[in-house]
């Protein structure tokens, strides 16, 4: 077992800024604004999901040498079915919003350059570039860097509002404010919670970590990110609090609550702060479009090469247990894998051919999918029974990830030494029920 150190830290940090986009500073802002420090208790236990949810996904991956796509072949053709309609349905629309919330702080630090649909055309068509001329390796320092803006900004915004200390730390024992339960379980269930929780396993592997020696690091990769996460929500909450609770002033939901936040920072504190904010917002906005059109499309290409019938010797539930035994430490990949997920550069789904799964041709053609098609959605309105489908669909993702890894990490899929524990399968189960409410409550909501 290879000794956990800061050199290795990476995929978490991929996964963590990738989740945490501005939908996610925008919720902890308003809860901050509306409830002040009282529900600092619930973004911390989200974060805490979140760790179990990406741990269990890298876990996976670690332990059987399968990739979590293949997991999923293995509970049945339902999965396939519904993973097919969610990432077609999920990537045209999401397509649309994150290049619309990238293009939001690019045109208010730059007004009267271009419109803002012009903004978001830049900014998919920019993403797609990145993505498609860099491997992994140069992905993840972007990233990293990115996020350290991110935590430099945010913490020097909470420090500029100069936070109550006292009430900080009583925000951390629960307790919910009259009407505020279903706000609290939105809280808890969506800072960090997106599909790119189910892409760790395969940037893990990308990171060349392809058996049970790398679970150490994993791990405390795993922790530091959400640690970073934490800190993140943390600081967007003092600032909710202190500056607008404590004024009563109510920002716009969605990514707009943001630019409202900047006016706020720019008549308190001046034009550089307004700014400065503005980009630690692009920077939040960016790596969620980058994170998402690299680790989805990384998810589409094993799930095509897995409909192609390129899965070899792990076909079969018990194949996991065959190498090396119950641990599978040093134990060879899969047949079918070894220049797929486990490859160095994550190349999942390859199977037996040399082409990175970066040059592939469903990778790239789901960066296509993800950028081309969405941009119709920036200059028309979204047809309703779209609104629905997605709604549908997308509601459902989270409690599908968080039972099928209870599901995959409790039977004989796994090797017996990487089975989930009483804690693993508490906090899964519990991140289950969380978003199998969130997720009732979701689809009711819906403009039917």
């Amino acid at each position: 077992m290879r000794r956990a150190g800061w050199r290795y830290i990476g995929p978490g940090i991929v996964v963590a800024a990738t989740g945490v986009g501005a939908g996610d500073l925008v919720a902890t802002l308003v809860a901050g604004g509306k409830y002040g420090y009282t529900l600092l208790w619930a973004a911390v236990l989200g974060c805490l999901i979140k760790i179990s949810l990406a741990e269990a996904a890298g876990r996976w991956h670690l332990a059987t040498g399968r990739t979590l796509l293949d997991g999923w072949r293995s509970l049945g053709a339902w999965t396939t079915v519904y993973f097919a309609g969610y990432v077609g349905v999920w990537g045209f629309v999401y397509g649309a919003a994150a290049m619309s919330s990238t293009a939001l702080p690019l045109a208010a630090l730059f007004p009267g350059v271009m419109g803002l649909k012009w903004w978001a055309v830049l900014c998919g068509v920019g993403g797609l570039l990145f993505v498609w001329f860099n491997r992994y390796a140069v992905f993840e320092k972007v990233m990293t860097a990115l996020v350290g803006v991110m935590f430099l900004v945010t913490v020097y915004l909470a420090v500029r509002v100069g936070p109550r200390l006292g009430d900080l730390a009583a925000g951390l024992v629960p307790a919910l404010p009259d009407g505020s339960l279903l706000y609290t379980l939105g809280l808890v269930g969506g800072v960090g919670g997106t599909i790119t929780l189910a892409a760790y396993g395969y940037w893990v592997n990308a990171k060349g970590w392809r058996d049970t020696g790398w679970m150490r690091v994993m791990r405390f990769d795993n922790r530091v990110a959400y640690l970073t996460t934490g800190v993140f929500v943390v600081a967007m909450l003092v600032v909710g609090a202190e500056l607008l609770h404590s004024s009563g002033i109510a920002v716009a939901k969605g990514d707009r609550g943001l630019i409202d936040l900047g006016g706020v920072l720019a008549e308190r504190y001046g034009t550089a702060t307004a700014k400065l904010f503005l980009v630690g917002f692009f920077a939040a906005s960016v790596t969620s479009l980058i994170g998402v059109w690299q680790g989805v499309s990384l998810l589409f290409a094993d799930f095509v090469a897995r409909v192609r019938g390129r899965e070899g010797a792990s076909a079969a539930p018990e194949a996991a247990q065959a190498p090396g035994g119950p641990a599978g430490a040093g134990a060879p990949v899969p047949a079918g894998e070894g220049a797929g997920a486990a490859g160095a550069a994550g190349a999942a789904g390859a199977g037996a051919d040399a082409v990175p799964v970066e040059r592939s041709v469903p990778f790239r053609a789901y960066l296509l999918w993800l950028t081309f098609p969405p941009m119709s959605l920036l200059f028309l309105d979204q047809p309703f029974a779209l609104v629905v489908v997605y709604g549908v669909i997308g509601a459902f993702f989270m409690p599908f990830l968080a039972l099928t890894l209870l599901w995959l990490l409790n039977s004989g899929r796994t090797p017996r030494a990487w089975r989930n524990g009483w804690l693993a399968n508490t906090m899964l189960g519990a991140a289950g029920v969380l978003f199998l409410v969130l997720c009732v409550e979701q689809v009711r909501d819906l403009p039917w």
